[in-house]
């Protein structure tokens, strides 16, 4: 049977890579974006492929609305949510604004719960469903500069472990990518610094001075971003998927080590790993 797949935040990046691998294998794909959806199509056009975009903003709740409205009009089905939409915000925890702290969780965990909670009444119904929540490496370790977007992620592996218990009986399941540091566009579409945390100014400016290029080095010249793509496709077609698939360098080496190791220990390891 021909699956239908919504997926949010999916111009560029993981997003844009899943909706093109899914388009590729048969899937109908509605790739949720913003506003400009012009490098997506161009290359579902060289491809050959067939896409639809709809307009999805995760943070205005009439547009998460309208998207699951139009795509139930058009299919009347959504088989698959891929809750992909996200940013980082670089700041220390002392400098970060109301501003900044209430966006990184309005789009990294409030849009998630949003769009969950449209689509989940059609699955529902259906009696089946997958939704899957790309997450991170940083979703169950702790870094500096990172810790609004940590908490974020944080609370998306909450939201998909206890979810999943609700939602079991009616035949959906839930799991999380722990994305590792790939090659997209997060540094420069992705990433947004608080001003004073960069400033010449900041009490943390050695910290910054020596953290923030390990983490633009190894987005910037990192792997593509087509693992990713190929992970969501796996726990689709899956039924006895992990729960929280690793994918990546990062998740791959930290996730376990995290497991394995008591919070000192692992605390010591993540100094030494980094230079901290």
């Amino acid at each position: 049977m021909n699956k239908t797949v919504l997926i949010t935040g999916a111009a560029s990046g993981m997003g844009k890579a899943t909706a093109l691998l899914l388009a590729e294998q048969g899937y109908t794909v509605y790739a949720g974006v913003r506003s400009n959806s012009q490098e997506l199509m161009e290359e579902a056009g060289k491809r050959g492929l067939e896409l639809n975009t709809v307009s999805l903003d995760v943070q205005d709740t009439a547009s998460i609305q309208s998207a699951v409205q139009h795509v139930i009009e058009k299919e009347g089905k959504i088989d698959v949510l891929v809750n992909n939409a996200g940013f980082g915000l670089l700041a220390t925890l002392e400098e970060g604004t109301d501003e900044e702290i209430f966006k990184q969780f309005d789009v990294n965990v409030f849009g998630l719960i949003k769009m969950t909670r449209e689509v989940l009444p059609h699955m529902r119904k259906a009696g089946s469903g997958v939704i899957v929540n790309i997450s991170s490496f940083l979703g169950r370790m702790g870094l500096p500069l990172l810790s609004h977007y940590n908490a974020s992620k944080y609370a998306v592996e909450g939201i998909t472990d206890s979810l999943r218990f609700e939602v079991a009986p009616f035949g959906i399941r839930v799991h999380s990518v722990l994305a590792g540091l790939f090659g997209t566009n997060f540094v420069k579409k992705g990433l947004v610094a608080n001003s004073q945390t960069t400033g010449d100014d900041s009490p943390y400016k050695e910290l910054v001075a020596h953290f923030v290029p390990i983490v633009a080095k190894a987005i910037n010249e990192g792997p593509d971003p087509q693992p990713i793509a190929q992970a969501v496709k796996d726990i689709i077609e899956n039924e006895d998927s992990e729960i929280a698939v690793k994918v990546g360098q990062e998740a791959e080496l930290f996730v376990p080590m995290r497991r394995e190791m008591d919070d000192k220990a692992f605390e010591a390891k993540v100094k030494e790993t980094f230079g901290l």
